[in-house]
């Protein structure tokens, strides 16, 4: 029989540790423990260690220097094959570092090689409430994110990364709520209901949490969970609204689809419509013209106060290959180039493509390039962002000149990054 396991997410000092050790005190199983740290000593693996009273070690593998889903990777695999192969437990917890995206990690648990031996549950994202409201439910960003310690994520926002890990979950664990107002935590729960719909929320303070809801809860769904973030809803959404709407010639081309979420379960509140309450508003931005690549760099350079969440695929004048992800959070976005446009192939590739892909969306002159983004925010103006987005559309002249003239900080390379700091908020 598969032993089922919970994958246990956060940022550094959200309270995975208090929580974890809180579960082993409760629950009576034989409960295995994988945790990383990313520091050169594992002080959480140590705190595991301590409070479960093991005295040789054996059943916690710290794995140093890094993070488990992406450098070390491989040896998270053949580390819980081998504590499956030489112990006998009941239950599998992997407490991934607070710089660690949960979708690697859960990957590899369903169609890497330890799908075989273990049963993926559930994956937990633990949140502390204080630093969230203060980070993205506040109108202003008073206190920007900061690193601790090294980590492998080169330039990538510890923001991003803590909405990453928001946005592909089945359990959301919004802790340290003595710390936060009841107006402060109603609308970090409103937010946490708008960038993961589909997420169950649990409110708690100290990492006190019924290990029912963390265990053996059967929440798990690889599909369900790859496709539940709200940014994601919303560009389906858009694209579902921009196909049904194509047979008729006069709808215009910048009418824009305001998506809402109702998928709200969390332990103890009922919000019909928390967007409404709190002012959160989730647009999409649906353009088939390229941006100038020094005017749209100038604005994420100064992004409006009250954007939450911006993340989609971009097409910027200069880059007639590269797709191009941009990724909004805190203060930073991020530029990435992670795959080519299908019209940037040969016309046998096209042609393949769009067989297999028949609900592409296609135009005769620019094929499937286009820019598609999802907009989060909170007491912001979705018009006047959409219209300063416009501003940074080639004029007609510019869609007739030389765009590799442009002055371009956009990357080139599969996987490359920019990173551009909204300074001043306007």
């Amino acid at each position: 029989m598969s032993v089922p396991v919970t994958i246990l997410c956060g940022e550094l000092g959200a309270g995975k540790t208090t929580l974890l050790s809180g579960l082993l005190e409760a629950d009576e199983r034989d409960i295995a423990v994988l945790v990383n740290d990313v520091g050169a000593v594992n002080v959480d693996a140590d705190l595991v260690e301590a409070r479960t009273d093991l005295t040789t070690g054996e059943e916690v593998l710290a794995l140093e220097n890094g993070c488990i889903c992406c450098s070390l990777g491989g040896e998270l695999s053949r580390s819980v094959i081998q504590l499956w192969k030489e112990h006998d437990f009941e239950y599998l917890v992997v407490e991934a570092s607070g710089v660690g995206e949960p979708e690697p990690i859960a990957r590899q648990f369903v169609r890497g090689p330890a799908g075989g031996p273990y049963d993926l549950d559930a994956v937990v994202t633990v949140v502390d409430a204080r630093r969230f409201y203060d980070r993205f439910g506040d109108s202003a960003v008073d206190d920007p994110p900061t690193r601790q310690g090294t980590d492998e994520t080169g330039s990538r926002p510890l923001a991003d990364l803590l909405l990453e890990q928001v946005e592909f979950c089945d359990l959301l664990v919004m802790n340290k709520c003595d710390l936060v107002t009841d107006a402060e935590r109603e609308r970090v729960v409103a937010l946490l209901e708008t960038l993961q719909p589909r997420a169950e929320i649990v409110t708690t303070e100290y990492g006190d949490v019924d290990p029912a809801a963390l265990l053996e809860s059967e929440r798990f769904d690889l599909e369900a969970a790859a496709e539940s973030a709200g940014w994601k809803q919303a560009i389906h959404g858009d694209a579902d609204h921009e196909e049904s709407k194509a047979a008729d010639p006069d709808t215009h081309e910048a009418d824009h689809d305001h998506a809402e979420t109702h998928d709200h379960r969390h332990d103890d509140h009922d919000h019909t419509h928390p967007q409404a309450r709190y002012g959160i508003a989730v647009d999409t931005y649906h353009r088939r013209r390229p941006f100038h690549p020094k005017r749209f760099a100038a604005l994420l350079a100064n992004l409006p106060d009250g954007l939450v969440r911006a993340k989609g695929l971009c097409w910027i004048a200069g880059r007639e290959r590269q797709a191009i992800t941009m990724s909004y959070a805190g203060t930073e976005t991020t530029l990435e180039v992670t795959g080519r446009w299908i019209a940037s192939f040969s016309e046998q590739q096209q042609e393949t493509y769009r067989q297999s892909q028949p609900e592409l969306s296609w135009d005769d002159e620019w094929g499937d390039r286009e820019t598609r983004l999802a907009l989060i925010g909170r007491n912001l103006s979705m018009d006047d962002l959409q219209a300063r987005l416009d501003d940074c559309l080639l004029t007609d002249a510019e869609m007739d000149a030389d765009w590799s003239t442009f002055e371009n900080p956009v990357p080139t390379g599969m996987g490359d990054t920019t990173t551009v700091v909204s300074d001043e908020q306007s």
